[in-house]
């Protein structure tokens, strides 16, 4: 575990988009990092307004899960030498640290496998291993085919409607940008809560006010993807109430770095925040130690 050398993550002594610029594929963003630049600096901005600027008297968000983000590509992105072993190695790492995880997928379908099999692993040292699964806005048939493969390890079922913007998958598999209609019957056809990820516009919030999820997820991909100019921490702010009116509960990912964060994240009306920019470096550069002390740092248990 843990061999390979030549990762794409700079080890930057603080994540704040600024080692990476538009390295795509890589750990960078679109608008030459300019939305992951501001999911970090709006948190920020946050702590100061909140007076949050210290982790002192903030034990009401030690209530709030931190998951691990769903992550694909390894690859390509990472640097890792086979999606399988990074998964394998991620998964059993939070296992470890006492993180719920998430898995992704793209294409090739080995993407979304490999996350499944990992989820499987993981079971045999931690039972009852489950992920929350998120799936890119295909066809609902192949939606569908894919909830069927990862029946056994879902606790969840996302669909991560702004990777459509992501053009050159959009045209590679056929995604979709998904109708009201669609999405009723995806989430009429899951037997576990269901999932809308990636909202972070006005269109978007439209959409969960007529599906009703189980859980939207506030996210702008870590800043990957074209859409609009912002922050996550921002558009929480901005919609959360909204939201949290038409669905069971709200999540959000994006800039996350320390236990503040997650206090302010949990103050904006989140019920659970994902991380995975932080969780891969830590995993590239100290191994499962690592992610445990990354995930000690976000859950304040030093």
């Amino acid at each position: 575990m843990f061999r390979r050398l030549n990762y794409k993550c700079h080890f930057c002594a603080s994540c704040e988009g600024k080692g990476c610029i538009s390295e795509l594929p890589g750990m960078g963003g679109v608008f030459e990092n300019g939305n992951f630049q501001a999911n970090v600096l709006a948190w920020k901005k946050f702590s100061e307004k909140f007076g949050l600027q210290k982790n002192d008297n903030l034990a009401f968000a030690s209530k709030i899960p931190v998951r691990l983000a769903p992550i694909t590509g390894a690859i390509e992105n990472i640097g890792y030498q086979d999606e399988r072993s990074f998964y394998f190695d991620m998964i059993i790492s939070c296992c470890q640290a006492g993180i719920p995880i998430s898995i992704g997928d793209g294409c090739p379908d080995e993407k979304i496998l490999a996350g499944i099999d990992a989820v499987k692993a993981a079971n045999k040292s931690y039972p009852r291993t489950k992920a929350a699964v998120f799936i890119k806005p295909y066809p609902n048939s192949k939606i569908l085919q894919r909830v069927e493969w990862a029946s056994d390890v879902a606790e969840i079922i996302g669909v991560d409607i702004d990777a459509y913007n992501i053009v050159t998958m959009r045209n590679l598999v056929q995604l979709e940008k998904k109708s009201v209609e669609q999405m009723k019957n995806l989430r009429d056809s899951i037997n576990v809560p269901f999932a809308i990820k990636g909202v972070f516009t006005k269109e978007d919030v439209e959409l969960v006010e007529q599906v009703k999820p189980d859980i939207v997820v506030v996210s702008n991909h870590g800043g990957r993807i074209e859409t609009n100019r912002g922050s996550s921490a921002d558009f929480l702010q901005q919609y959360g109430t909204r939201l949290k009116s038409c669905s069971g509960q709200v999540w959000v990912d994006g800039g996350i770095r320390s236990f503040s964060d997650v206090a302010i994240a949990a103050k904006l009306g989140a019920s659970e925040v994902m991380v995975g920019r932080p969780f891969i470096s830590a995993l590239c550069k100290d191994g499962v130690k690592g992610v445990i002390t990354e995930a000690k740092k976000l859950c304040n248990q030093f």
